[in-house]
């Protein structure tokens, strides 16, 4: 397939670099230059997101939030964006963490240029980009799915068909993203007590990982929050801040209360705060070690 991709950074990269070991062709566009001319193999750097959506199969955006989703598809500052370059019956596949609103703004806005729009984004830290075992949540139609499938083989290890419309895997991937920010905080206040009382951080990481959950999720946290090391980040603060706001905003949408979720925005809002919004996410366990007079 010929594929357009916007957003090579610290998951793209990895991911470009799987479509085209996969075979496919690829047209690369990157805000910083460099990073799009660094790939090499079946890839044409593009001067522009229109660019980078001229001709192509599908289209993936990999970005940071909304804002930047919008502006690289709807365009800004009168340069024209993706919307107006893919071709009638392309379909964009958008792999970033957005708001439930915006998915829904961004699939109306492609029916209406008849493209296909998929929501696919995924599970995993870029090690796991890298390693081609990122967790794909796909929502769309079943044969816009079928379309994608080749793509999604090509970046992870498996894909979840969460719904027909793409708003619904946006919003698991918020309601997952929240499960995995609660446990930094229950591990963040479980470290700081079993730190008060006087035992070893590693002697309460060794029965979570061995006796309780077994979980890469919770070895790699886990380990982070009780050798304190949080960078270099491998998911920024400031970016587990912005999930966990779009997450108290769609289930306000809906009306399902998230009370530990309002905890965990005040204490990563706090954190940015304190000029740790480039740490990684884990750095949120340093409110609970501050609580408690560490």
């Amino acid at each position: 397939m010929r594929i357009g991709m916007i957003g090579i950074g610290r998951m793209g990269m990895p991911m470009a670099q799987h479509l085209m070991k996969a075979g496919h062709e690829l047209i690369a566009y990157n805000r910083t230059r460099e990073k799009a001319a660094s790939l090499s193999g079946r890839v044409t750097t593009a001067a522009s997101p229109a660019e980078a959506a001229r001709d192509v199969d599908a289209l993936l955006t990999m970005l940071a939030d909304d804002r930047a989703v919008e502006a690289m598809v709807l365009g800004e500052a009168g340069e024209p964006g993706v919307l107006s370059a893919l071709r009638r019956g392309a379909i964009h596949i958008s792999c970033s963490t957005i708001s439930v609103g915006l998915a829904r703004r961004l699939a109306a806005a492609h029916a209406a240029a008849e493209h296909g729009y998929v929501s696919a984004p995924v599970f995993g830290r870029p090690e796991a980009a890298q390693a081609q075992k990122l967790w794909v949540v796909a929502a769309g139609s079943s044969a816009l799915l079928d379309r994608c499938q080749p793509i999604f083989e090509a970046v992870g290890q498996g894909v979840f068909r969460v719904g027909d419309d793409p708003a619904m895997a946006n919003a698991v991937k918020l309601a997952g993203n929240f499960t995995i920010a609660a446990m930094l905080e229950t591990l963040g206040e479980a470290f700081a007590f079993i730190r008060k009382a006087g035992v070893d951080p590693q002697e309460l990481l060794a029965v979570l990982n061995t006796a309780l959950y077994r979980s890469p999720i919770y070895e790699n946290y886990g380990r982070l929050i009780a050798d304190g090391r949080y960078e270099p980040a491998g998911f920024a603060l400031r970016l587990g801040l912005k999930d966990v706001r779009l997450a108290l905003e769609a289930s306000d949408a809906v009306a399902a209360p998230m009370p530990l979720a309002s905890l965990l925005h005040d204490h990563l809002l706090s954190q940015v705060a304190r000029g740790r919004g480039e740490a990684d996410w884990a750095a949120v366990a340093e409110v609970s070690a501050r609580n408690a007079g560490l």
